[in-house]
């Protein structure tokens, strides 16, 4: 009778789990000995390769967070919000699919009226919000999520010439890197240790890492220079 038990609670834990993606969620956040915040974000998706692990993507900022909603010990009180989320129609989808795996050239405004352009890369769209897209920028390594269509269509979204579409492909089970440790030796000799947690479809080359201890899901192109693999 345990037994039969631990299964149902595996089960229905397995089917709320399934039943997140899209959705408003809220929770506390407690690490250390610093007070206790509140935070609302909305579940972009989950990783395949790293089921325990959620893309995340907060109220009032842009950077999408890798989060183990379900076992951090540093996130109390998580709620699933009844709020119900709308998804937007994408409008051009010739030009979201043109978009994907492109160098791009994004124009930001600053707070004094100041313009400073960043260089990127368009990852991916969102799947559960089409009309969302992953990127990632040469000053600044994180995974951002924005809705670039609006942007382009305004002239603040160039894309740079000589960088064909890509063509997505299929998962590759072959890959070993995923799920492996590495050691990442950055600018001054400074080394970090981060896992391998997914890789980009439209650019093989590109991969998705997560570092120890810090909730940021960063991007890189992999130089097996300055890596050392070792088997997690």
């Amino acid at each position: 009778m345990t037994s039969l038990l631990k299964k149902r609670r595996r089960k229905s834990s397995s089917n709320a789990l399934k039943n997140i993606f899209g959705c408003r969620i809220s929770h506390s956040w407690k690490e250390g000995n610093e007070p206790v915040t509140q935070w609302k974000a909305i579940v972009l998706g989950q990783l395949p390769t790293n089921p325990s692990l959620y893309l995340v993507k907060y109220d009032g900022n842009d950077t999408v967070y890798g989060q183990e909603l379900y076992s951090d010990d540093r996130i109390l009180n998580l709620k699933v919000l009844p709020l119900k989320v709308v998804f937007p129609q994408v409008r051009d989808a010739h030009l979201a699919s043109d978009l994907v795996g492109r160098a791009v050239q994004y124009k930001f405004e600053g707070k004094d009226g100041s313009e400073d352009n960043w260089r990127g890369v368009v990852l991916a769209q969102v799947p559960i919000m089409k009309d969302l897209f992953y990127i990632t920028y040469k000053k600044d390594p994180a995974l951002y999520v924005y809705q670039l269509l609006d942007d382009y269509k305004e002239g603040n979204l160039h894309i740079i010439p000589d960088t064909p579409p890509a063509e997505e492909r299929s998962g590759d089970d072959s890959d070993v890197l995923i799920g492996n440790w590495v050691q990442y030796t950055r600018k001054g000799g400074s080394k970090m240790f981060g896992k391998f947690v997914s890789q980009v479809l439209a650019n093989p080359s590109v991969y998705f890492m997560k570092f120890h201890g810090d909730i940021h899901i960063y991007v890189y192109t992999l130089v097996p220079k300055i890596l050392e693999v070792e088997k997690s």
